[in-house]
């Protein structure tokens, strides 16, 4: 995977149309306390998209409850046309929509590539009895999803490793290779929490690359939430905002880098300081 040479490319213009994944009004509460008010989002198909906020803001809790780890108290949740927000996650996952963890969920005991195989078995179609008794049908699934598996890891640079125990992946290709599991699900929409938490620079701009492959080769809408401003800025075509679980801003990069709400959000001072 050429990850530099697809860094270096522009980000194709922003797709526009219907949305793929539509979010409107959600909300939720913990113990009086409002963590998310509000929320709407409206992601079209083939979108790379943004969600940056301070400490605390609420990002992965919007995370949390477009993937059914929360149920909204508030809103809907649409995705291709059918509502979600009071499924179960892996009926969300089943449904086309993955994610990423910012603390890396990996079955570390388990081998690279079972690790995606895991993540195949969402669109697998045989049950357990077929299972226990090694049907030819189980047997064809099981040798398509041992090849989709390796062609993943071929993509991330990881075939060499798809033995190992995962866990002694390092920390960069560790990441990856959460992602590669996510793939694995075949998702319409893929969510990316924080995926350059603890990356150095070069992993950074490998990542960067990455993603944008991605979204190319598999024609994914992708959310991502991330700390790391000059990643968001550089490859996300739209952003919002969150602050104290409510939406401030939401426009292009350069919209937000000079919206004062969201200067005051980051800094603690209206408009002050760019």
């Amino acid at each position: 995977m050429n990850a530099a040479a697809s860094a270096a490319r522009p980000a194709p213009a922003a797709p526009s149309g219907p949305a793929l994944l539509d979010v409107r009004d959600i909300g939720i509460s913990f113990g009086g306390l409002k963590a998310v008010q509000a929320f709407n989002l409206h992601l079209p198909r083939g979108v790379l998209y943004g969600l940056i906020g301070p400490n605390g803001a609420g990002k992965t809790t919007v995370f949390n409850l477009l993937t059914g780890v929360y149920t909204p108290m508030t809103g809907t949740i649409t995705l291709d046309g059918t509502r979600i927000e009071t499924c179960r996650p892996h009926q969300i996952a089943a449904a086309g929509l993955s994610r990423t963890f910012q603390n890396i969920r990996l079955f570390g005991e388990l081998s690279v590539i079972d690790n995606v195989r895991l993540g195949c078995h969402v669109r697998g179609r045989h049950g357990l009895a077929s299972t226990l008794l090694r049907t030819p049908g189980h047997l064809a699934q099981e040798a398509a999803i041992t090849r989709r598996s390796m062609e993943l890891l071929e993509i991330f640079d990881l075939a060499d490793r798809a033995g190992e125990q995962s866990r002694s992946l390092p920390y960069g290709d560790q990441r990856r290779l959460e992602i590669a599991r996510a793939l694995a699900t075949e998702p319409k929409v893929l969510l990316l929490d924080e995926p350059a938490a603890g990356m150095n620079p070069q992993e950074k701009k490998e990542l960067a690359g990455t993603i944008r492959l991605i979204r190319e080769r598999f024609g994914l809408t992708i959310l991502l939430i991330e700390h790391d401003m000059g990643l968001v800025m550089d490859i996300c075509e739209r952003i919002t905002v969150l602050d104290h679980g409510q939406i401030i801003a939401s426009g292009t990069p350069s919209q937000i880098q000079s919206n004062p709400k969201v200067i005051e959000a980051y800094l603690g001072e209206p408009g002050g300081a760019a």
